[in-house]
């Protein structure tokens, strides 16, 4: 649940400094920093419905600020994975003895991995340090973060956009929302499990 001071601080940032408040604001939102997408976007909307801001300037700074943001943890990760995997991993179920499982991992799950990360709450703040240790093409870690910032981006700004005044609402149910995505996920990651068995069953049979 975000806290009201925590929103107060958004808001006033964001009016105070307009479109670079936002690039900030999801730029810090994409590394460690504790600041939620769920506030910064919602209020960027109801500004869009004031017709202080568009949509397209607000969609650019906050993807580009989500992409830099990205791109600073995943060199962190690249130059200094293993010192941080060791003491934040535990965040994101990585253990110091995962490291050479993660860089396995993300040589074959690394694109949907990041896209799907840009949906859960913490794990999107973290899951660009293990992709750069594990020194995932940067292309794909850029365009699946692009697609994945596009979205979650373009949706908690459309909601901010047509609640209008009452942009603030979306914050009560933030949780029930996390919630909701996380569940769709996991249904998602479940029927690809299926198909794939059945995929390798029909494969062995033949």
């Amino acid at each position: 649940m975000v806290t009201e001071i925590l929103i107060e601080y958004i808001t006033q940032f964001i009016s105070a400094i307009g479109y670079p408040g936002i690039f900030i604001l999801m730029m810090l939102e994409s590394m460690v920093a504790p600041i939620p997408a769920e506030a910064v976007m919602p209020f960027a909307g109801f500004l869009i419905a004031t017709n202080k801001f568009t949509f397209a300037n607000v969609m650019l700074v906050s993807t580009l600020g989500s992409l830099v943001g990205s791109l600073i943890s995943y060199y962190t990760g690249y130059f200094g994975g293993q010192i941080l995997i060791r003491k934040f991993g535990k965040y994101i179920f990585l253990e110091e003895h995962h490291l050479d499982w993660t860089i396995r991992f993300f040589e074959k799950y690394g694109p949907i991995t990041i896209l799907i990360s840009r949906f859960i709450p913490v794990v999107r703040h973290l899951i660009s340090i293990p992709a750069g240790y594990a020194k995932m093409k940067i292309i794909s870690f850029l365009i699946y973060t692009l697609i994945g910032a596009l979205v979650w981006n373009g949706f908690l700004a459309y909601v901010g956009w047509k609640l209008g005044e009452n942009w603030e609402i979306i914050n009560n149910y933030a949780h029930i929302l996390d919630i909701v995505v996380i569940s769709i996920i996991v249904l998602i990651v479940l029927i690809w499990i299926t198909l794939h068995i059945k995929r390798n069953s029909v494969h062995k049979t033949d």
